[in-house]
């Protein structure tokens, strides 16, 4: 399965929470909604999930295996730093 498609919607405002993204695998299947967190080692990629009736928070879509989480976190978190380098360049005048 591989990632085909990435956007990434930075937010302002919020000190942890940076942005939510949305990824395509294979052209045919989109995952909606995962957060980019700003953490203590630095930003992250937290899976889409929902609140359950105890309180906790349980994943709706999840990687299985280390190798795919650090794949879906290397496109999203690489996919974030273009768009805030592209939004940053739009920002500072031109001389």
């Amino acid at each position: 399965m591989e990632i085909t498609e990435v956007r990434v919607s930075p937010i302002e405002g919020d000190e942890k929470l940076k942005g939510f993204a949305t990824v395509i695998f294979d052209n045919e299947f989109v995952v909606r909604d995962l957060k980019i967190i700003s953490g203590q080692k630095g930003l992250f990629v937290a899976m889409p999930s929902r609140k359950m009736k105890d309180g906790s928070f349980k994943d709706v879509a999840h990687p299985l295996n280390n190798e795919m989480r650090q794949k879906l976190e290397t496109s999203v978190l690489g996919e974030y730093d273009k768009v805030m380098a592209q939004e940053q360049q739009e920002q500072t005048p031109e001389e």
